[in-house]
């Protein structure tokens, strides 16, 4: 008999590792207990008609197999399962993706009918889900009496989907086999190629994965094949200047010895080396991508600060992500990342940090100029997680926290900035809405909300804007109840105590002030223990003369300009800052809407800012922006995360006072508009 293609796949897992459980089976392959308990059964089934004993299965879930069945079924087992001709449904959709780019003749029905031995009705079944496939590649499926089924597309695009199929293929029991006899493979010439390949390692100082191994002499082959019967790549953005100097670009030509192709083929192979996963190399150097070093840094500081935790042994990890993320560069450049469903394996166990480091990769983004995909944020989920386990750190031992108000992007974004800050050990996933809570699916602890919502999980109440006072009193509360201890129960007199016992304290008042400040700080997570840091009043940086009243502008991007104008003559900030400003506050960037009419543009401290300041500018007519109008605009800019904080929080309390706005907006001088401010410049 024969298994089916679910249970040979469980059989060979268990013969690979039988200290599997049952319930790492049923998840992996996604399975019921009943699903598995069926295709256990067929198991079982195939190994009696073998002679052999039955595997057991224990009340836990472990498999007591007999040495018997491991020694005698292995290898029979891979040999019998590459020989049958009963395919499964997602085998087949691929098998006649292999057909319709591989073949010499014109495909009917009974072509794929006859070679897959299944019913006319199933092939017509099949072709559904084969259309889909090509759809995700911009191809489509045609029938013509005169050709048969074809496939229709840009030669890139179908060779994307060739290099799908043929990976996919290879991966089944006996795939090599199935390849070669489909498409008509002679064993010399896949010798060859494999030899090439070979040489092109040791060229290149690299060991390919042993998956990529495999597959590529199918896909150069495959590859040459097509260019000779006339199917080229006619338009392809490549760059020559980027790649004609890499050693791959040499290393393709070993490979192409004697072929006589274009220039624009031999960058295609070229491409196709650079995107080839590695598992070893010898040259991690930045000569073919220039900062992808520095993006990758920059990528582990973020998650550092978002997942709070600290990796370990960082230059060891970076080489791994740099050996990882070279291929993965130009896969993700020329969108050659593959479609299958990668994420949803790695998402089931880890979801948040699939989620973290997603929110991380924005250096990466800005280096390649491209949206990373799914699949490649999960392979860097995989590497990432393994260094985690390796040096003890789960996000499951930490509490993860949301935060839920209803008030708008930036009163939440600024909500979720200030928890974060006072919550330096939990890990803060998403600031949400209401209704978007109601549909959040990623796993955390505890919720800060101004609003009472309908939950199990543990709920904090806090309002918007927290004073100090509000700030110890929920740190105090939410310690208390997720961890069973606050660190406010220090005794400053104590330590007094202590001191006083091994020397002479001069001015004991002051040694306790600053004590208390100083467990305060670094109970609240801030780090003035190492720094003493200024926060600045918002009347003593938006001060008289950088304030402006002005009847109209022409656009929003005229009124930052307008606004920013006196920081930049006073050298506060360069005019860099000023075009970053204008390129990232457009009418995609509402948050920047403060309170109603209020509008704070701002950038980044590295993108030209020499010291920490604000200007205003009111505008009587008021300008559109992102839906609403906009009577004033405030420019920020800020030198770190601390020093503009307090001011930024009286403007949000100005900005969110109706009373307060009517004035701002009622204000016909500058001295109108201080006296607004310096009411608002309160603890």
């Amino acid at each position: 008999m024969q298994l089916d293609e679910r249970s040979g796949s469980i059989l060979d897992e268990l013969l690979k590792q039988p200290g599997v459980t049952s319930k790492e089976l049923e998840k992996k392959y996604g399975l019921t207990r009943r699903q598995f308990g069926y295709s256990f059964n067929k198991i079982n089934e195939f190994i009696t008609s073998k002679n052999l004993p039955s595997i057991e299965r224990s009340s836990q879930g472990n498999f007591i197999i007999n040495q018997a069945v491991i020694t005698n079924l292995k290898h029979d087992h891979e040999v019998s399962s590459a020989e049958t001709n009963v395919y499964s449904e997602h085998q087949r959709q691929y098998i006649i993706l292999l057909m319709l780019i591989g073949s010499h003749e014109a495909l009917s029905l009974n072509h794929f009918s006859f070679d897959l031995d299944v019913s006319r009705n199933t092939i017509l079944n099949d072709f559904k889900k084969v259309r889909e496939i090509a759809s995700d590649y911009s191809l489509k499926i045609k029938y013509s009496r005169v050709n048969g089924y074809f496939i229709e597309g840009e030669e890139f695009h179908i060779r994307q989907l060739l290099f799908n199929v043929i990976d996919t293929l290879i991966q089944m029991n006996g795939g090599e086999r199935r390849v070669k006899s489909l498409i008509g493979i002679e064993e010399d010439e896949l010798a060859e190629v494999k030899s090439r390949i070979e040489n092109v390692e040791c060229e290149l100082s690299l060991k390919f994965t042993d998956e990529k191994l495999r597959t590529m002499p199918f896909d150069l082959l495959l590859v040459l094949r097509r260019i000779r019967e006339g199917q080229t790549i006619e338009a392809f953005k490549i760059s020559y200047k980027e790649i004609s100097h890499t050693k791959e670009f040499e290393a393709a030509e070993e490979i192409l010895h004697g072929t006589d192709i274009s220039e624009q083929e031999r960058l295609f192979i070229t491409l196709h080396l650079l995107s080839t996963n590695v598992y070893w190399t010898d040259q991690l150097t930045e000569e073919s991508i220039p900062h992808l070093k520095q993006a990758l840094e920059d990528m582990l500081r973020i998650f550092e600060n978002t997942a709070c935790i600290t990796l370990q042994e960082r230059e060891e990890l970076l080489d791994k992500l740099l050996m990882h993320v070279t291929p993965a560069y130009y896969r993700i450049k020329y969108h050659l990342t593959e479609t299958a469903d990668v994420k949803s394996f790695i998402v089931q166990d880890y979801r948040e940090l699939f989620h973290l480091i997603d929110q991380s990769t924005s250096p990466l983004e800005k280096l390649i100029g491209s949206k990373i995909p799914d699949n490649e944020v999960a392979y860097l989920t995989m590497l990432i997680g393994g260094w985690m386990r390796r040096q003890g750190e789960s996000l499951r031992q930490k509490t993860k926290a949301i935060v839920v108000c209803p008030k708008g992007v930036s009163v939440s974004r600024l909500m979720f900035i200030e928890l974060k800050e006072l919550f330096p050990e939990f890990v803060f996933l998403d600031s949400l809405s209401v209704r978007e809570f109601y549909d959040y699916t990623l796993d955390f602890d505890v919720i800060f909300s101004p609003v009472f919502l309908e939950t199990k999980k543990k709920l904090f109440l806090a309002s918007s804007y927290l004073k100090q006072e509000e700030k110890n009193r929920l740190r105090r509360q939410v310690m208390l109840e997720v961890q069973g201890h606050t660190v406010h129960e220090i005794n400053v007199h104590e330590i007094l105590n202590i001191v006083r016992k091994y020397s002479d304290i001069k001015n004991e008042s002051q040694l306790a002030k600053d004590l208390q400040q100083y467990i305060t700080h670094d109970d609240i997570g801030n780090d003035s223990r190492h720094k003493s840091v200024y926060a600045y009043n918002l009347d003593e940086l938006i001060t008289s003369h950088r304030i402006d009243r002005v009847p109209s502008v022409a656009s929003f991007e005229a009124a930052v300009r307008h606004c920013a104008s006196p920081l930049v003559a006073s050298g506060d900030i360069e005019q860099r800052y000023v075009e970053k400003m204008v390129a990232q506050n457009t009418e995609d960037n509402a948050y920047i809407i403060l309170g109603e009419g209020v509008a704070i543009p701002h950038a980044a401290p590295e993108d030209g800012v020499n010291s920490v300041s604000m200007s205003l500018l009111k505008i009587d007519e008021g300008i559109e922006f992102a839906g609403s109008m906009i009577y004033v605009v405030v420019v920020i800019a800020a030198v770190d995360k601390e020093m503009h904080l307090k001011a930024l929080l009286q403007l949000k309390d100005l900005a969110q006072s109706k009373k307060g706005r009517k004035a701002l907006f009622d204000a016909e001088t500058d001295q109108e508009i201080c006296k607004v401010i310096q009411k608002h410049s309160v603890e």
